[in-house]
């Protein structure tokens, strides 16, 4: 196994969390490495092709703190203390890129639903994460 020396895990904050960070937790443990751990909150003007006659700030720092809460309880939850943990609002692919660029990330960690029909022809947030990676990106497959 190559040397990790920082690892990133994007989340969706779904039940599946703690599977991918179990995961991650032991590449670190054989590695020696730091997690930091992320969940990317998509603006919602982009929910609304992003013409909306309405201020969305509101709803928008709720959304962002619901978030934060969550991620905090499944951190808990696994019992893991991380380097760093980040709620950013933007798109979940680039802005996973730009935080593993920033923070000299080696590994980024993503779940992987296995996605089929419509879903699959779409693509998704883990396809995007691999495509464009500046460093190596495990999808551990969850059910």
């Amino acid at each position: 196994m190559t040397g990790y020396k920082h690892i990133l895990v994007g989340l969706d904050l779904s039940t599946d969390c703690a599977q991918i960070l179990n995961k991650a937790a032991e590449i670190a443990n054989v590695c020696n490495a730091d997690i930091s751990i992320a969940h990317i909150v998509e603006p919602l003007a982009f929910a609304y092709g992003g013409d909306v006659p309405i201020d969305l700030t509101e709803a928008q720092a709720l959304m962002e703190q619901q978030a934060k809460t969550r991620l905090a309880k499944i951190v808990d939850e696994v019992k893991l203390t991380p380097k760093d943990q980040f709620v950013g609002i933007g798109q979940a692919a680039t802005e996973l890129h730009r935080l593993a660029e920033d923070r000299a990330i080696d590994l980024i960690v993503v779940g992987s639903h296995g996605r089929h029909g419509l879903a699959l022809l779409f693509g998704s947030i883990t396809k995007g994460v691999v495509q464009n990676a500046s460093c190596d990106v495990l999808a551990v497959r969850v059910q």
